[in-house]
Order: structure tokens, then C-alpha cells, then sequence
């Protein structure tokens, strides 16, 4: 779930009325209203403002298993991106109170086979998000300023297919090193065992890979780039059917990335998820349990807690 919010104690269950299995819970921005996906091919929104528990919508519209659900930035207003085996991701709009459409479907030719992750980029970067196919694929979509649509594929990013992304944080205000913008920066994750990052040219707006991380013996189930207004280097955690997480670092730009194992376990690691501020990492596991971890000042990871 991107961000946490609360402590152990402080956490409730309730039943979503989901008929099939639920595969992704995220909070808003404001951590009021919950989207749940669910492979009875629905994502349902609820109310959990003051310890409520009220559903409020039930979306329907696409025609497989619902893998993942993102919330936009609150600068766009309610709008929720999905994503599905049936080989699309789509974008939802509260277009009245409780009251959603779906706005947008990724093309049919677009993706493959099974749309597994989305991922919004930073809200200083426009309306535009980011999926991964298990047709081995990622793809970048973004609004135009007339209210329509672009896709653009990367084709080949992941043999096998792509498990997950994220986005890098906006760096606002820095330059590249031939004194053009900083690009755009993405991190995914994928079945041949990779972490790859991805650099969007300032000038022609293409993708292209511009590191391999190399450290899990297994695929890699989820990234994610923390937050960085706080954090005065580049992290990412990465977690893996092997059943370890590691969390890589680029303090220089001239310097390569480090890699950290901060946890070993003997089941797959399933999902990271950074805290707000990008200091707190929550790592789930097949043991159905949340571990968390907080960099020490000396730069050594420490358990905080466990969960079941």
C-alpha cells in the first residue's frame, strides 16, 4: 500500500464484499477512500475517513482478474488508474460524488497478454502514468492538453514479462550533466530476474534503459523509488521469489548503485512500499506478514517490527 499510515494497533479488517480473491488495497493521497482490485474483475472504493468501513462505488468494466489500482495526484482530481489480465489498464473518473466513468482504456494493440502494475508519475510531470505487460513490455501514457490520449511503448524491457514499476521522484530545479533538464526516470521490475531503470530524453521524449541491477535469483515481484524531498540520494527497493528485498542506492551520479540485502526470508517477497517522508520501507511476505525496516543513521537497516 503506498505510504503508511498509522501503527500496527491502530489497524482494522472488514469485509469488501470482493467475491474472489483481492490482489491490491491502496489509499488515497489524503488516506480517506480505499480502492481495492479483486479478480472478480471489479475494483470497489470505500469510505474510511474516522474509522468508517463504507463502500461507496464498485467499478466495473474490465474483462479479467483487476491486478492493481493508483490513485493521481489530488491536482487532477478523483481519478484512479487499473490495471488487468485482460490486457489493459484503464483510468476512472469521480465524474459526481460516488459517482465514477471510466475515461480511458490503453488500446487494444498496445499490451499482449496481462497488464500487471501501474504506477502515476509525479504529478509536476503532467497526467501520465506508467504500466508493465507480461507481454515483456512497458508502456507510458499520457494526456494531451486537448483531454486525449498517448501511448507510448518500450518494447522488449523484460523477457518474460514485466512484474512492476515506479516512478523516480520529480527532481526539480537540477539539470543533466549537458546542461538540458533532468529526464524522467523510471524503475521496473521483471521475470528475468532484473531491476532496470529508464531515462526519458528531454528532447525527443523516447525511453531507453540506462542501468541493469543485477542481484535477485529469482523474479522480482515489486520496485519502488523512494520518495526523495527528504532523502538527499537515490533509493530503490526491490523484492523477489527468492525471498529477499534489497535496497539499492546512487548517492553520485558518477558513482554506480549499491546493493543492500536487508532481508532474507525462506518464502517469495511479494511487495516494498516506502512511507511518505521515504525513510520507513514495508515489505509483505508469504507468510502473510509486513516486515518494516528504517535506515540508521550509520547507513545500516534496522527491523522495526513484524506483523501477522
Amino acid at each position: 500500500m503506498q505510504g503508511i499510515h498509522g501503527d500496527a494497533k491502530d489497524a482494522a479488517s472488514f469485509e469488501t464484499g470482493h467475491v474472489d480473491a483481492v490482489h491490491d488495497a491502496q489509499l488515497d493521497f489524503y488516506g480517506k477512500r480505499l480502492a481495492t482490485a479483486s479478480s472478480d474483475r471489479t475494483v470497489r472504493l470505500f469510505d474510511v475517513a474516522g474509522g468508517r468501513q463504507a463502500q461507496i462505488a464498485k467499478l466495473e468494466g474490465h474483462e479479467g482478474p483487476v491486478w492493481r489500482v493508483a490513485w493521481a495526484h489530488p491536482t487532477f482530481g478523483s481519478l484512479l488508474a487499473t490495471c488487468s489480465f485482460d490486457a489493459t489498464a484503464a483510468v476512472w473518473q469521480e465524474v459526481a460524488p460516488s459517482r465514477w466513468e471510466k475515461v480511458y482504456t490503453t488500446p487494444s494493440n498496445l499490451h499482449q497478454s496481462s497488464v500487471n502494475c501501474v504506477d502515476w508519475a509525479p504529478h509536476q510531470v503532467g497526467l501520465c502514468f506508467a504500466c508493465g505487460s507480461s507481454d515483456g513490455s512497458l508502456s507510458v501514457v499520457s494526456q494531451r492538453n486537448d483531454g486525449g490520449w498517448d501511448a507510448q511503448k518500450i518494447p522488449d524491457a523484460h523477457a518474460l514479462g514485466v512484474t512492476s514499476v515506479s516512478w523516480a521522484p520529480f527532481q526539480a530545479g537540477t539539470s543533466s550533466e549537458n546542461g538540458g533538464t533532468m529526464p524522467n526516470y523510471l524503475v521496473s521490475g521483471g521475470c528475468d530476474n532484473c531491476v532496470r531503470i529508464w531515462a526519458q530524453n528531454d528532447k525527443t521524449a523516447t525511453w531507453a534503459e540506462v542501468c541493469c541491477l543485477e542481484g535477485h535469483t529469482d523474479w522480482v515481484r515489486d520496485v519502488a523509488w523512494a520518495p526523495g524531498a527528504w532523502v538527499p540520494k537515490n533509493t530503490i527497493a526491490s523484492c523477489s521469489q527468492d525471498g529477499t528485498v534489497i535496497v539499492w542506492t546512487l548517492g553520485d551520479a558518477s558513482q554506480d548503485w549499491q546493493e543492500n540485502v536487508i532481508q532474507k526470508v525462506d518464502v517469495p517477497v511479494w511487495s516494498v512500499s516506502w512511507s511518505l517522508t521515504g525513510d520507513i520501507l514495508a515489505c509483505s511476505d508469504g507468510n502473510n506478514s509486513v516486515t518494516l525496516w528504517k535506515e540508521a543513521l550509520d547507513g545500516e537497516w534496522q527491523k522495526l517490527s513484524d506483523s501477522m
